[in-house]
């Protein structure tokens, strides 16, 4: 196969992609457009750092070729451009697997009984360690739903420690604030999945704060109207924490060019 990646740039350091790659790589992830052409400039960079400093394995064979890794990069580095690569640093592993893909569990129930299970998933995030990703072939991937994006906000959840719907917020003023757009917005969308509404967004938001978050990432890049139009608190904190704005780009944010 033709490699897409030039050779190393000059000191060994990085990979030269030709401009060609890039412009395709990003028309394959249309939710990028609201991006200055400086901060498509900025995300570029990140992406060639990013590549540098993580590994990436094939599941069950699964050649992982450069294409793969520059879409996931590309994703994974929209939700940092603002926040800079060492939201990423406690961990290096990517593993893709060939389509959604089981996870043994277990849990003990109230007699001290443990229960086995197999479950199927289509991505997940450790505490310190890898993200695990499914792959899906053009036109098969699930509707409505972002993997990639989805689990690199989990990773900037897990940030502080602990998954819990509130990524690395550090002062308490920013946490309240975040809970006062967040927890009314959590409690609304759980109550109109129990009562079995059928929701625009993703009803596996309902799941818990820390899905509810990264669901609403999600939605913040790929149908930011819908999300302003549902939570527009929550759409308002989201912008300033990833300090872009996909539902008003003529608004960017000069500062953050």
């Amino acid at each position: 196969m033709r490699r897409i990646f030039g050779r190393p740039a000059r000191g060994g350091a990085g990979h030269a992609i030709e401009p060609g790659v890039w412009e395709r790589a990003e028309r394959r992830l249309p939710f990028l457009a609201h991006l200055t052409a400086a901060e498509h400039q900025k995300l570029r960079a990140l992406v060639v750092a990013f590549l540098d400093t993580k590994e990436f394995y094939g599941a069950h064979d699964l050649r992982v070729s450069n294409e793969m890794r520059l879409d996931i990069a590309l994703q994974a580095c929209v939700l940092i451009l603002h926040l800079g690569l060492e939201q990423y640093a406690d961990w290096v592993g990517i593993v893709v697997y060939p389509g959604d893909f089981v996870i043994p569990r277990q849990f003990m129930d109230e007699l001290g009984i443990v229960h086995e299970y197999d479950d199927a998933v289509l991505g997940e995030a450790w505490q310190g360690g890898p993200v695990l990703l499914s792959w899906f072939d053009a036109g098969e991937a699930p509707s409505g739903v972002n993997v990639v994006l989805h689990e690199f906000a989990h990773k900037l959840d897990m940030r502080s420690g602990s998954a819990d719907g509130m990524p690395g917020l550090a002062s308490g003023a920013a946490r309240r604030t975040w809970r006062a757009a967040f927890e009314p917005a959590y409690s609304d969308f759980c109550r109109r999945v129990d009562s079995g509404e059928e929701t625009l967004l993703d009803p596996y938001a309902s799941e818990a704060p820390t899905e509810f978050f990264a669901v609403m990432s999600e939605a913040f890049f790929e149908a930011p109207d819908l999300l302003l139009r549902e939570y527009p608190a929550v759409y308002e904190q989201l912008r300033e924490f990833f300090g872009q704005d996909p539902g008003h780009p003529a608004q960017q944010n000069p500062a953050h060019s």
